[in-house]
């Protein structure tokens, strides 16, 4: 029989003869080591994946564990924010390309209204009437401003966004324009009789 073989039988032989209490206790002192070994590497782990626990290592300067814990809560939180605040860029980006793309389709029918009637050139709208409707647009916006509390720069900061959100969403100006449209065409009719009625 070899050496080593002769040792191992000589920590069996030992192992077996401690007491009951003695192996329970060695073993839970082990399990204890392993337990505190898994947590010390999983802090370890934790601390080279936060950017203000590494420029610690760097300083030289021992983290606490609750240090640790504190700085990766307030990671997690900054890159909670930032995700939220990418999500939000993300939302209002694709608005836009919703809103360009509705522009896109109405100049696009535009040209090929044009193009389908040669002699519309003939009855484009006076920078007169062009005017006319701006300033009726700018007016009714005027009166739904008159709502809103400028007192001071605070109310006017504070009062502005609410009428913003409701005097300026798309569907609120394009009831509004609309309204506009009508009421100038509506006054042309009547300004110009019968001959109006012939070109349209």
């Amino acid at each position: 029989m070899s050496s080593s073989s002769h040792d191992d039988d000589e920590s069996e032989d030992k192992g077996s003869t401690l007491p009951y209490k003695d192996r329970r206790r060695e073993a839970h002192t082990q399990a204890e080591q392993k337990r505190r070994d898994a947590i010390k590497k999983g802090y370890d782990s934790l601390q080279g994946l936060i950017p203000a626990c590494q420029q610690s290592d760097i300083s030289g300067y021992k983290m606490s564990k609750a240090t640790v814990l504190q700085k990766s809560i307030d990671y997690i939180q900054f890159l909670l924010q930032q995700k939220k605040k990418q999500e939000e860029e993300r939302n209002a980006l694709r608005k836009e390309v919703v809103a360009l793309q509705i522009m896109k389709a109405n100049y696009e029918q535009m040209v090929k209204s044009q193009q389908n009637q040669p002699g519309l050139a003939d009855n484009r709208v006076s920078d007169e009437l062009k005017f006319h409707v701006f300033q009726s647009i700018l007016e009714q916006l005027f009166i739904t401003f008159s709502t809103v509390s400028v007192n001071n720069f605070s109310e006017l900061s504070a009062f502005i966004f609410t009428w913003l959100e409701e005097h300026c969403k798309p569907q609120s100006l394009r009831e509004m324009v609309v309204a506009v449209l009508q009421r100038i065409y509506a006054s042309r009719s009547n300004y110009s009789g019968p001959k109006v009625e012939r070109t349209l």
